[in-house]
């Protein structure tokens, strides 16, 4: 953004014990400077990359040099505590002058990312490409967002640029498989038990699909989903020949996780919303 600062001024004059003074004259001085910040990607996840992209403009005739850039990486305060969810990747920032990449200035990470010592060409431009991950302090509940101001001083001006981006409102599922009995007797009881876990803040209430394989291939089996039982052929279906078991399209369904924050600590507790499906049958 570009700062356009008033000034005024006004003359007096004195002659033989005589006063007279001038009108207000009013300019403006415009800052030869401007910044922008871009986030790769609008939405964020947990454990997710969060890539910006800062362009500044010298619009003047000379170079401007020894700049700093400060990002506060999205800082927050709760209650009377200032929590960071957004963490510097290491290494991951490239800067360009003019679109041409030059070597590292000095960058020094921690609540905030500083970039020091760098040049904006005359006429020309700064371009900086980092990346950020979310951390244990990211809020994850819906509609929670991150919003993180770059600051850039220098030139006897300060000026600022801020992006923000929202969490992503989707299910997170992964899925864990045991046996038992371990060992088990040929010809014996075999069960299978499935957990799927979302970790996202939206539940899952169709298009979710279990796909086995059997191997051995199990036979009479029954199966049970979060304690109610399933009919094969309308729940599910399986291939005995093949020991292919494939859910129905709209039979599993998992809650949206749940989350918590610690004001003291500042992190982000997730219990995942759960649900199992057991399948039991003879080897």
């Amino acid at each position: 953004m570009n700062n356009l600062a008033q000034f005024t001024n006004q003359a007096q004059l004195t002659y033989n014990n005589t006063v007279a003074v001038s009108n207000l004259a009013v300019g403006e001085i415009q800052d030869v400077l401007s910044i922008t910040k871009t986030a790769v990607s609008e939405v964020y996840t947990a454990n997710d990359s969060v890539p910006y992209v800062i362009n500044i403009i010298n619009s003047g005739n000379t170079d401007l040099t020894n700049l700093t850039l400060t990002d506060n990486l999205g800082s927050y305060t709760m209650d009377t505590n200032t929590f960071t969810p957004l963490t510097y990747s290491a290494n991951s920032l490239r800067y360009f002058r003019n679109n041409v990449i030059q070597p590292s200035p000095t960058v020094t990470s921690g609540n905030t990312l500083t970039v020091t010592g760098f040049t904006v060409p005359a006429g020309g431009s700064a371009t900086f490409v980092y990346e950020t991950h979310t951390n244990e302090y990211t809020p994850l509940q819906p509609e929670s967002i991150i919003t993180n101001i770059a600051t850039l001083t220098g030139n006897l001006t300060t000026i600022t640029a801020e992006e923000t981006i929202s969490v992503s409102a989707e299910p997170d599922l992964s899925i864990s498989k045991s046996i038992s009995p371990v060992p088990v007797m040929e010809n014996g009881t075999v069960t299978y038990t499935f957990v799927i876990q979302n970790t996202g803040n939206t539940p899952v209430k169709g298009g979710a699909v279990i796909t086995d394989t059997f191997n051995p291939i199990i036979s009479n089996i029954t199966a049970v989903f979060n304690d109610t039982p399933w009919v094969q052929g309308v729940d599910y279906s399986y291939d005995q020949s093949t020991g292919v078991f494939i859910s129905g399209t709209d039979r599993v369904t998992v809650d949206a996780a749940t989350y918590s924050q610690d004001s003291t600590t500042g992190i982000v507790n997730v219990t995942p919303g759960t649900s199992t499906l057991v399948i039991t049958g003879t080897i």
